[in-house]
């Protein structure tokens, strides 16, 4: 007897042709299908849902100077913009390693470097943070490598994605893991600090001037019942700031998403053990290009390259920090913070 066939199942329909939750933003989440509708999203100086716009990637090309033949990491591998350049500029005969720590978003991008036909040897991703570089290298039997690539800022589709945490704009779970498979979640690091170190992780991660006032509020807020989501911890931030512009309070609002962030996946730690192994990790000659997006990552980035030029570990660093040009900016509002520097390895 034959089985019935499976029957044929519509995509839900969701009211209005421009759906407001991320889940159902099924356009953006399949750019192939419908590349005029993103199209004309990103015209308008926006990031689709569940996409990334790669930022400053002909500077970045340009410091690097990729080389066929030439091995290269990505080493925050993220929506894979960079890693795609960086692949092409290295073939024929190079190869790229690519790493992320994201269990969510790996196994797409990787899919989607897959999808665009590089050979399939000269393509290696290992789920990793890129503090743990030079193991991800030994692994591969790799002596270093010839171009290095960190770009430290966040994905656009983990901040546009609410269930992560990372954004103030949508309610969600009040996460904030860059693997939220590991770990304390923001809500749970609220629940173990004390006012001052909750003040202290706001003004040290995020140079935040209210931090004392917006900890004493969130602290309040806390006791009386648990910050579990990302509006409550927006709210308890906005009552310390009174009646100041929205700009402003925004901005505190972003700056205070941003430090307790930084301590819930001890980014400061992993960008120090990074910078601590990076020179070992580069063959002589090799280029390392880092990208930042705040000023706690970019002095540490710069001490480290002074530094090592110092010791001549470096045979040269960039004379100062390179940005993102103007029609950058006003085509992807996200890359204005971004800080470019970048160093070569002593032969």
């Amino acid at each position: 007897m034959n089985e019935s066939p499976t029957p044929h199942r519509r995509r839900p329909r969701y009211a209005g042709t421009h759906p407001r939750r991320f889940a159902e933003k099924y356009k953006e989440h399949d750019p192939a299908r419908y590349a005029e509708e993103v199209r004309k999203i990103m015209e308008r100086g926006k990031t689709p849902a569940g996409m990334h716009r790669s930022i400053c990637v002909a500077e970045v090309l340009a410091v690097l100077r990729p080389q066929p033949g030439e091995t290269a990491v990505d080493a925050t591998l993220g929506y894979g913009g960079h890693a795609a350049e960086l692949l092409r500029a290295v073939l024929p005969g190079g190869r790229l390693l690519a790493l992320d720590v994201d269990p969510l978003e790996l196994p797409r991008t990787e899919a989607r470097l897959r999808a665009m036909d590089f050979p399939p040897d000269t393509l290696r991703v290992r789920r990793s943070n890129f503090a743990g570089l030079a193991q991800a290298l030994a692994a591969e039997n790799w002596p270093g490598a010839d171009v290095i690539l960190a770009d430290l800022g966040l994905s656009s589709m983990q901040i546009d994605n609410p269930e992560r945490g990372f954004s103030f704009k949508v309610a969600g779970p009040l996460d904030l893991r860059l693997n939220p498979e590991r770990g304390r979640s923001g809500a749970a690091w609220l629940t173990a600090l004390t006012e001052a170190q909750l003040a202290a992780a706001f003004a040290e991660n995020a140079d935040e001037p209210q931090a004392g006032a917006i900890a004493q509020s969130v602290f309040t807020t806390q006791r009386q019942s648990p910050i579990t989501t990302t509006r409550q911890f927006a709210d308890a931030i906005r009552a310390a700031l009174g009646k100041r512009e929205r700009e402003a309070v925004d901005l505190s609002v972003r700056r205070c998403f941003q430090a307790l962030r930084i301590l819930v996946n001890d980014e400061f730690g992993a960008l120090d053990a990074f910078l601590r192994h990076l020179p070992s990790c580069l063959l002589p000659g090799g280029r390392v290009a880092i990208l930042s997006f705040h000023s706690g990552e970019d002095r540490r980035v710069k001490k480290a390259f002074q530094t090592g030029e110092r010791a001549g570990d470096y045979a040269a660093i960039s004379p100062e920090i390179i940005r993102p040009g103007p029609e950058e900016i006003r085509a992807n509002p996200r890359a204005a913070s971004a800080k470019l520097r970048w160093a070569v390895r002593a032969a």
